[in-house]
């Protein structure tokens, strides 16, 4: 084991799930256990439950589920021991070595203290009269930035130099792999020497909540493209899940962020006394971002170029915030392009105006369709209805469609109840290809097919069930595990067919045998997140039944070792969709 069973131990008894998880989800009391809304998919009604006295969680949606250290792997987008030091760290444990130094490899931990010397180099670069002059002048006098924004951001400047950080890093004792890993450096395809990946230019860095540089941006100073340079994903970075200057505007936001599109833009909200800007890194917004920002506000204010790609992504970023259940507005700017502009030309009071006058979404999406269409002709006017009524019935309040509905109605010069049944008509083709779309995932899901986790479960429906069933009763009872280990009751790895499952079944027989016997913790070293949800999901649904009595571990066992050697081709299937049928069937009456 690469980090000592006691210290695991320990860190977990000290971060209670439901403590850890209440950081992240807004969670309610239900019964004994705690129930909200998932952080890890979109939904209105809670199907992410919190249980307390088996300090676990599982989410009935989307299948996510684990332990607090599965919850942190995923949450902080950490590996395993990653997920453990975080956890340490919070709980002030001490360990002495990290795995990942032990075997030699890079840790979360080396690729921080590695980006916060060169931060402190790219620093000291721009203010360096010989190396940084460019860089200064351009934030100073082109961007009107003060030096007291410039300092707290740690804005720096890299040389236009091949060596100059690379030489600069090694000295310090950081290898050329690892300033590879980390994104600083790159290899030459020709000659196989290492280079600067960042060059002549301005350096943004991009630092996390808990005040780690875990990545740079830099903007160049000539024509060099791409204008702007991000790091892409490292050990101790991933750009899906980050925003820029979120350290800084997470104590400024509980009512609302701003959402810009670019450093420069956030930089000068906060340099004008606006600090709870945030910004994507250098991609489209993702629905990891949408969720970090629900836990921190109320209200997403979309404040995006007004050019034409600004505005298709403040369309897309609209549906994805409102997805998350945040509040979203749009700022509406004329004759400046971004707010850094809009604040130079007519200062940041009238920006505040702007942030006050901002249109909620359906008043943006109103406005583009009207523009969109000459709505003196009767086909474009019909057009446009059949847009609005298209987005009007995808909103779940029926007073919101009967408010955009008498919204639209009035603006068109069309009936309100006509409008209103189209928009109803579109409401139920909908939920009938939802119901639909839903019933055929549970058909594929019930055969195995689709199944990235498990693909071997398709092969052979009946085995898989059994395979699934003796894990559950694994996972729960010590006295079964026990019966194996002693042959009571014979099962070896050999008798399942499924990779996945056989996997599951040996590091539970491996780790019951080991001295501080079996914990669902210690599974997390071996598998994926995704693999410990659907591990925790297998334990969820045997504990949801009230046979688990030592005849139904034999029973399985036996059924598992008959399909085995069995020839019959039906596999199933047949039962499987007889069920499946009475679900529709159920379905279509609700």
């Amino acid at each position: 084991m690469l980090i000592p069973r006691e210290i695991i131990d320990d860190i977990r008894a000290r971060n209670d799930i439901v403590d850890v998880i209440g950081m992240y989800v807004n969670l309610k009391r239900a019964g004994s256990n705690y129930n909200g809304l998932c952080p890890y998919h979109s939904e209105k009604t809670p199907s992410f439950t919190v249980f307390p006295g088996t300090q676990s969680f599982y989410c009935f949606g989307c299948g996510a589920g684990g332990d607090v250290i599965t919850f942190t792997m995923k949450s902080e987008n950490l590996d395993y021991v990653g997920a453990i030091e975080f956890l340490a760290k919070k709980s002030g444990i001490s360990i002495p070595q990290s795995a990942a130094e032990q075997q030699g490899g890079m840790s979360r931990n080396r690729v921080f203290q590695m980006n916060l010397e060169a931060a402190k180099y790219f620093r000291s670069c721009l203010f360096d009269e010989k190396l940084g002059s460019d860089g200064l002048r351009y934030l100073v006098e082109q961007r009107r930035l003060p030096m007291t924004i410039i300092k707290r951001f740690g804005l720096g400047f890299a040389p236009d130099s091949f060596w100059s950080l690379t030489n600069h890093m090694t000295r310090l004792g950081f290898t050329e792999d690892e300033l590879i890993a980390g994104f600083l450096g790159g290899k030459s395809k020709k000659s196989g020497k290492i280079y600067d990946y960042f060059r002549n230019r301005v350096i943004f860095p991009i630092i996390d909540t808990s005040g780690n540089v875990i990545a740079f941006g830099g903007r160049v100073m000539d024509d060099s493209k791409p204008k702007y340079l991000n790091s892409s994903d490292t050990p101790g970075f991933k750009k899906s899940k980050n925003l820029f200057a979120l350290n800084y505007a997470k104590n400024h936001c509980s009512e609302r962020l701003i959402l810009c599109e670019g450093y420069m833009d956030v930089i000068a909200l906060h340099a004008a006394g606006i600090e709870n800007a945030v910004a994507t890194l250098g991609t489209a917004l993702t629905q990891e971002q949408a969720r970090m920002m629900a836990k921190y506000t109320k209200q997403v204010i979309i404040s995006y170029d007004s050019d034409e790609a600004g505005q298709r992504a403040a369309a897309r970023a609209i549906s994805m915030l409102s997805d998350v259940g945040l509040d979203v507005k749009i700022l509406k700017m004329k004759e400046a392009k971004d707010p850094d502009e809009y604040i130079k030309k007519f200062g940041v009071e009238n920006f505040k105006r702007l942030i006050g006058e901002s249109r909620t979404g359906f008043e943006y999406k109103i406005e583009n369709v009207i523009a969109k269409y000459d709505i003196t002709l009767s086909e474009n006017k019909i057009k446009a209805a059949g847009e609005l009524c298209d987005y009007i019935s995808g909103v779940s309040s029926s007073v919101e469609r009967d408010v955009y509905t008498s919204s639209v109605a009035s603006r068109l010069s069309l009936s309100f109840d006509s409008l209103k049944n189209d928009v109803e008509r579109l409401r139920r083709k909908k939920l009938n290809e939802y119901k639909a779309k839903t019933f055929n995932n549970m058909k594929m899901s019930a055969m195995g097919i689709g199944d990235r986790t498990n693909p071997d479960a398709a092969k052979n429906i009946r085995a898989a069930a059994a395979e699934e069933a003796i894990i559950g009763l694994l996972l729960i009872f010590d006295e079964y595990r026990d019966a194996i280990m002693n042959e009571k009751i014979s099962l070896s790895s050999d008798d399942f067919l499924s990779d996945f499952h056989r996997r599951v079944f040996e590091k539970i027989m491996q780790l019951h045998a080991d001295d501080g016997g079996f914990s669902f913790s210690l599974l997390g070293e071996y598998f994926v997140p995704d693999e410990m949800g659907r591990i925790q999901g297998i334990e969820q649904k045997r504990r949801a039944l009230t046979q688990n009595g030592y005849d139904v571990l034999y029973q399985c066992v036996q059924s598992l070792k008959n399909e085995k050697n069995s020839t019959d081709s039906d596999d199933g299937i047949s039962e499987i969709e007889r069920l499946l049928e009475n679900k529709r069937k159920k379905m279509q009456n609700q």
